[in-house]
């Protein structure tokens, strides 16, 4: 558990050791451990980072995020891998300010500009094999597929997110796969 307020230095270093990790994103556990009922953590993202879609179907009760910095898309699908749906949180054009899942949808989650930081809540207690139900139907993270599969997906959202910006029917009304 780390102190109970976060200051804006403390944000600057999480974003600072994310950008020299691997995975381009670094969490903090804002809760004493794994079995408290409720788990709370920072995430600080990089636009290049990949969280592999997926669910969290163990759980009974929402996931929830907020957009400390930056600006993050969220993308849902459908059963299949079929986008439906990008929606930005956080920014001045965010579509959300909160986002609350259901722990039957799939979904992940990019950072659109560097140095983005969310916060993220769930019901505990955290029990790594049943945490997160990976998508079958999107490549694991360190999958040579991953950086084609995270650049489609990005472009994806990024059109998704123009076209109503521009006053264009989003992709929730006409759903359609990616193309890699």
């Amino acid at each position: 558990m780390t102190a109970p307020h976060l200051t804006p230095s403390r944000l600057d270093e999480l974003v600072a050791q994310a950008r020299d990790l691997p995975r381009r994103r670094l969490h903090l556990n804002l809760h004493a451990g794994p079995d408290e009922p409720c788990q709370r953590l920072i995430n600080a993202m990089e636009p290049d980072s990949y969280i592999p879609p997926h669910r969290h179907a163990e759980h009974t009760t929402n996931e929830c995020l907020l957009a400390l910095r930056g600006v993050f898309a969220l993308i849902v699908f459908d059963e299949t891998g079929t986008p439906l749906r990008a929606l930005q949180f956080g920014g001045p054009d965010a579509d959300l300010e909160v986002v609350e899942l259901a722990p039957t949808t799939w979904h992940t989650v990019i950072a659109l500009e560097t140095g983005s930081v969310l916060f993220e809540t769930k019901s505990g207690p955290y029990r790594v094999a049943s945490a997160k139900v990976a998508a079958p139907w999107a490549p694991p993270e360190n999958d040579p597929a991953v950086e084609t599969y995270l650049s489609a997906l990005t472009a994806w959202a990024r059109d998704q997110l123009g076209a109503r910006r521009a006053g264009e029917r989003p992709a929730p009304l006409q759903p359609r796969p990616i193309e890699l």
